[in-house]
């Protein structure tokens, strides 16, 4: 209901030309002046096209014990929420800034030698210094795939791999 009539308060506004101060002259072309109105934007699809707020990722996991202190004591991840299955813990949600991510036990139903983190990067942006969290990540026993440098298109990144293999690029921006 607030909002509705804030709307109503707001369609019902008149915009009011300034008057100019005792003894000064407004120009005619600023008196004449309209506010700049923005262009149509173009009509959306119809049906409707899928629009996303964020997209998390979920990985299939060797050692669930092992993975959640890697995620946790190298990248500085924090266990938001477990799950289990038969007493045991069979996935996390975790979170690092407003990026979530689950871990799951792998069942092994599809085989104990199936390889993880083929053909996958998993790429996170930050506004922080590269350099100084690169150093912490290493302080903290990760190992960097590539130390921080600064790309051709002018980011700057590092990259590292988890306990199973996914790989892992952490930039900023230019």
């Amino acid at each position: 209901m607030a909002a509705t009539r804030k709307t109503k308060k707001k369609a019902g506004r008149k915009t009011v030309a300034k008057k100019a101060a005792p003894g000064k002259k407004v120009p005619a072309k600023a008196a004449a002046k309209k506010p700049a109105t923005k262009p149509a934007l173009p009509p959306r699809k119809q049906p409707e096209t899928l629009r996303l707020r964020r997209v998390s990722v979920g990985l299939t996991v060797n050692d669930i014990e092992r993975s959640i202190a890697w995620y946790r004591d190298v990248l500085g991840f924090v266990v938001m929420d477990e799950w289990t299955h038969e007493g045991k813990r069979a996935g996390v949600t975790m979170r690092c800034g407003a990026v979530e991510l689950y871990l799951g036990q792998d069942d092994w139903k599809k085989g104990r030698d199936r390889l993880k983190g083929e053909g996958i990067r998993i790429y996170g942006r930050t506004v922080q210094d590269v350099d100084r969290l690169a150093a912490v990540i290493k302080a903290h026993g990760g190992v960097l795939t590539h130390d921080p440098k600064t790309e051709s298109w002018g980011e700057r990144d590092f990259g590292i791999v988890d306990p199973d293999g996914f790989k892992i690029t952490i930039s900023t921006g230019a």
